[in-house]
């Protein structure tokens, strides 16, 4: 019986029980290198589905992730395995038999095996998976720039807006556009990850515009009170100059009445009472504009000095359409054959065009041609059988008429040249 330690044969049991150690060992150190790689690619792939669902739609997210998930199942069971085959044995243990270094290297060797073959599962998956990850990744370079134009539309919508607080205009309207986009800039810091790519990159470009807009708005603010202050201005004087104007329609009527038949101004009869009333109304309106200027209350000061300047037109209108009748009348009066040969002039010159190449005009143009020629005619002699006051003022809208059907004659006629 050979003693222990003893010499005798070429090595002993304790030099083949540390060779199956050492192979062992050998096999965990490669499966463990095997587990960090499977470890290092499952997070690789982890990273790029959570890449794919920020940007894609959710069917192609959702596919994504349920893959994923599946392979990480058969990875968890082959971690377990591996996890299982190198706490069963400890390969340092002074009393480790020859026979369970062999078992451990056996069961290390299969667990590397197995972790190996889960990776290049998950390398192929990922394979799979890099056109969406190549485009998620582009449209995710996107969003750090989008985000950063937002933030700073929106500080230079906050610079404009104080700078007008400091000048003394208040732009509550302003400061309560740019408070609405408070939540969005906190959707904005929160991030892709948490909202989605797509809706960032909108949301950012929402936000953007929104605040571009209110800086613009502030920016002009200045300018749009002074432009309200020389309107107002303007307006005051118009309203000056109406009055002054206006002392001039009585004594116009009233001439028109003394020399000229009634249905030469009875349409005018209105408007001696029209001015005064339009001359307070407006004066009342553009007060209400000032009052919406000094509160700032811009719409208003608006729209209240756009009823003082149609109320104005509408007054200056009546006002020139007193001292223009009697300016007309006193010239037909005078010279009524300058008015008969305008009128004769313009028929004879759309006569000529219809005849331009043609042995006979085109009915479409003869017809009220001969129409107006009849109109005239009538209107002359009217006027001549009217005895000592004659109805200028239908005489002048009858050959103003007549001139108007001449000139579109004109018109048709070179239109369909």
């Amino acid at each position: 019986m050979r003693v222990a330690g003893g010499g005798g044969g070429r090595g002993g049991w304790w030099r083949r029980g540390e060779g199956q150690r050492a192979d062992a060992q050998a096999a965990r150190d490669a499966a463990q290198e095997a587990f960090y790689q499977l470890d290092s690619t499952q997070r690789e792939v982890q990273l790029a589905v959570e890449t794919i669902r920020a940007v894609e739609d959710e069917r192609t997210g959702r596919q994504a992730l349920a893959d994923f998930r599946q392979i990480s199942t058969r990875v968890d069971e082959v971690t377990v395995g591996y996890l299982t085959a190198l706490d069963a044995h400890d390969l340092e243990a002074e009393e480790l038999e020859p026979s369970a270094a062999a078992r451990a290297r056996q069961q290390l060797e299969q667990a590397q095996h197995r972790l190996e073959a889960a990776k290049t599962e998950l390398t192929d998956f990922l394979a799979r998976l890099q056109p969406l990850v190549d485009r998620a990744e582009t449209e995710l370079m996107k969003v750090t720039p989008a985000v950063e134009q937002a933030k700073r539309a929106l500080l230079g919508a906050t610079t404009a807006l104080e700078a007008v607080r400091a000048s003394g205009l208040k732009a509550d309207d302003l400061a309560a556009r740019l408070a609405e986009l408070a939540p969005e800039l906190t959707k904005l810091n929160e991030g892709a990850g948490r909202h989605g790519v797509p809706d960032t990159l909108h949301r950012a470009e929402q936000v953007r515009g929104r605040a571009e807009a209110v800086r613009a708005a502030a920016e002009q603010l200045p300018e749009r009170s002074r432009e309200i202050d020389r309107r107002v201005g303007s307006l005051r004087t118009r309203i000056q100059a109406l009055e002054t104007r206006s002392e001039a329609v009585e004594p116009a009527l009233s001439e028109l009445r003394r020399r000229f038949a009634v249905a030469c101004w009875q349409d005018l009869q209105h408007v001696p009472a029209q001015i005064p009333s339009a001359v307070r109304t407006a004066q009342d309106r553009l007060a209400e504009a000032v009052r919406a200027r000094d509160e700032q209350r811009w719409p208003d000061a608006t729209a209240a000095i756009g009823t003082v300047r149609a109320l104005l037109d509408t007054a200056e209108g009546s006002v020139a359409a007193v001292t223009d009748r009697l300016r007309q009348l006193n010239e037909v009066e005078r010279d009524p054959q300058h008015e008969i040969d305008r009128a004769r002039f313009a028929l004879r010159d759309a006569q000529r065009l219809a005849m331009s190449g043609r042995q006979t005009p085109d009915p479409r143009h003869a017809g009220p041609l001969d129409a107006a020629v009849t109109r005239l005619d009538r209107a002359v002699a009217t006027l001549e059988e009217a005895g000592r006051h004659p109805d200028y003022w239908h005489f002048l809208t009858e050959l103003a008429a007549v001139r108007e059907t001449a000139a579109e004659v004109v018109t048709m006629i070179r239109g369909s040249h």
